[in-house]
Parts: structure tokens; sequence; C-alpha cells
């Protein structure tokens, strides 16, 4: 398992994930309770059951596997209470089921561990680098960013301004400037100064773009060279809101770069946040972090069992 998981307090992970599931339990999952009721189960409720999976965004695979499996346990499942949990069981079996690639460096205690952040136009990296750093400062990690989306205007700055108000270094160059010799730059500086990770912010490109995937390509070749013996993490960043539409183009980053894992953001704003499961399924990556709100602490580790539990808990209207 990475070290990428930060130990933030239960407590907050508690509350942060029940106000990001908050509109996808308020409009689908609070009905499972009315529809169980202690009752028998016939074929127009395992119907509505299905309606409601696919209408969370979960993938229609997953829904029909889920559905096959309740249909023939049903006679088994003689209260709400073992009706739900079955459900429960089926969806954390699909988070479970993406696992990340097996880490070395953690227990060999190597760094600076590089992490290397990518994803399309309009999905909130930027602000999910500053609220990543912020996470592991938190922690009593040392943090070094590398601005190497040279791309888009003003990006450079946007991330110098966050890397100052958190209070962290941040290794950048003009605008134009070759994004593979800003990643060279940060990785040599987070080594020659100790620190525990260096996490390198790409612009973000439509997935049709060839060049524009080569060239990040290019920086995970400078990245992985440069960090030997230290393996490089490269985290992908869906937005919630997207839903499986997103996912078409995800698979071609997960394809050229071989990604670690998912950092889900703006899941706070949306009803469908069965995605983190069609995400997880369809990609075969984990889901490492939410991102729960717009404050600079709203990123959270992503724990599957807490997630479950939270989508089927009656929600506070």
């Amino acid at each position: 398992m990475f070290g990428l998981l930060s130990k933030s307090s239960e407590s907050q992970n508690i509350k942060k994930t029940s106000a990001a599931t908050a509109k996808t339990k308020l409009k689908w999952f609070s009905k499972f309770k009315t529809i169980f009721n202690d009752k028998k189960i016939g074929e127009n409720e395992i119907e509505t059951i299905e309606e409601i999976l696919i209408s969370a965004d979960i993938n229609l695979q997953i829904v029909d596997q889920i559905i096959d499996n309740f249909r023939s346990s049903i006679d088994s499942l003689e209260s709400t209470e073992q009706q739900i949990d079955f459900l429960k069981k089926e969806l954390l079996s699909i988070l479970d089921t993406a696992t990340m690639k097996e880490d070395t460096q953690t227990s060999q205690n190597l760094s600076p561990v590089p992490i290397l952040i990518v994803g399309v136009n309009g999905v909130g990296k930027t602000t999910t680098i500053a609220k990543l750093a912020n996470l592991y400062k938190s922690e009593g990690k040392n943090i070094l960013l590398g601005a190497a989306d040279t791309f888009r205007p003003a990006a450079v700055e946007q991330l110098t301004i966050w890397a100052n108000r958190i209070g962290i270094d941040i290794i950048s160059q003009q605008e134009g400037a070759d994004p593979g010799a800003v990643a060279f730059s940060t990785i040599q500086a987070a080594k020659n100064r100790k620190f525990d990770y260096a996490i390198i912010d790409t612009a973000g490109r439509l997935h049709t773009k060839t060049n524009l995937m080569q060239e990040l390509q290019k920086v995970l070749r400078v990245i992985t060279k440069e960090s030997i013996p230290v393996n490089p993490i490269t985290l992908l960043v869906l937005d919630a809101t997207t839903g499986q539409n997103g996912l078409a183009q995800a698979k071609t980053f997960t394809n050229t770069l071989n990604c670690d894992g998912i950092i889900l953001t703006k899941l706070d704003t949306s009803s469908k946040g069965g995605i983190a499961i069609t995400a997880a399924f369809e990609l075969n990556l984990p889901v490492l972090f939410l991102g729960t709100g717009e404050s600079l602490d709203d990123l959270i580790p992503f724990n599957p069992t807490l997630f479950i539990d939270q989508l089927f808990e009656v929600p506070e209207v």
C-alpha cells in the first residue's frame, strides 16, 4: 500500500464524507429503507432498486451483477438491515477490487516521493494540488510543488499564490517553458533539500490531443529517471459532476500513463456519488482522495467502507 494515505482524524473524515454524499443519499439512497421496510421483496421492488443504483451513476454492468446476486439471495434476507447490508457488501466489493500497485518505497523510507497530477481541463487539478499539499503539511511532511503547467495563462501564478498561502516552496519557470525541465528541476531540488513529497502540476489537456499526451509521457519519463530508486506516483483527477461521460477521457490517461489512483473532486456538488464506484470499476484504479468542498482543508483520504456506510445513512434535511 502506498504511503500516500494520510492519517486525518476519523471524526473529520466521517463528517466530511457525510457532507460530500448528502445529495446522493437524499435523492437516491434514502429510498431504500422505504422500499424494504421489513417486507417481502418482489420483482417490483427489485426493479426499483435497479433504477436507483443506475440513477446514482453506478455502471450498468455493476448493477446487473448486484441485482442478480440480490435476487438469488433474497429468500435469506429477512429484514431491512440484512437487505441493506447485502447491498453495502456488494458495492464495497467493487471498491475493494480496485487496489493499488505494490509499493516498496514506504517500507524502505525512501524520499522524496514524486506525485504527478494529471487530468482534463477544468477538473480542479491546481486547487486539488494545494489541498493535497496542505493535507500533508498538516501531518508534518515537507512538501515541494512543481509548476509544470506552463501552458495555461496564470497557472504558475495561481499555484505560487497557493504555495505562499500554505507556506511551502515551489519550483517554477516562465510561461511556455518545457514542462519536462520544470519536472527535472523540481525533483533535483526535492532530493537536494530533503523534501518528503514533490507534487507536480501539469496542464489540463483533452485526451484526443496525441501530442499533449506524449508530452505527459515525457514528463513522467523525466520524473521516473530522476527519482530512482523511488517510484513516482501518478494521480488522475476526476470531476464527480461529469459522471460517466468523463470516464472515456480518463481511460486515455490511465492507458497512456499507467496511473496509480484517483482523486475525485466536487463530490459535494453532485447527486450521483455512484461515480466513485463506477470510476474504480471502469478504470481499475482505487479512489484515494475525495474533494468535499471549496475550503483548503476539504480533501480527505477515501475510505471505501465509510463511503458506502454514509451513502446508506438517513440524510439530514
